[in-house]
């Protein structure tokens, strides 16, 4: 039986990408009571990066929302995992953190958080509503823009 949430999936076109391996000494997810945080997921799509570069320089906003919906989109794969196949499990997602590789002069980081932040209330709805912090940076691993990691609540 499909769940509300994979049945959401369907519904707007989303097909969750395979899991990353971690390109580090890390785990992808640490659960601790009905917590999840999901590690630092970049552009990685089939083990390849995506999307490299420097928003303000090499990359438009719109490159970056789609960077960091990607982002989104392998930390709800993780997610997934996490909960054993069932994101219905989720019931609120309650911090997103982003590191933006960017330029100094570059000022449009919510706009491109917020593709990864509405991705979420599209998927979850109120519950996913989250607190976020977004932060730029000099550079992030694999020369990628963007790097997400979160934190989900679960039944």
């Amino acid at each position: 039986m499909t769940g509300k949430i994979d049945a959401r999936l369907a519904e707007l076109g989303i097909t969750l990408p395979t899991p990353p391996v971690p390109v580090a000494s890390y785990l992808p997810f640490v659960i601790s009571g009905n917590q999840v945080t999901i590690a630092g997921q970049v552009t990685l799509a089939d083990g390849v990066v995506k999307y490299a570069g420097r928003l303000g320089d090499t990359l438009s906003v719109e490159e970056g929302e789609a960077a960091a919906r990607l982002c989104a989109l392998n930390v709800l794969a993780q997610l997934k995992v996490a909960c054993g196949g069932n994101l219905d499990r989720v019931t609120q997602v309650i911090r997103l953190n982003a590191f933006f590789n960017a330029t100094p002069d570059f000022l449009d980081h919510p706009r491109v958080m917020n593709a990864a932040s509405d991705l979420m209330a599209e998927l979850f709805g109120d519950s996913g509503r989250h607190t976020r912090v977004g932060v730029g940076v000099s550079s992030l691993p694999l020369g990628v823009p963007v790097e997400l990691d979160g934190v989900f609540e679960i039944a």
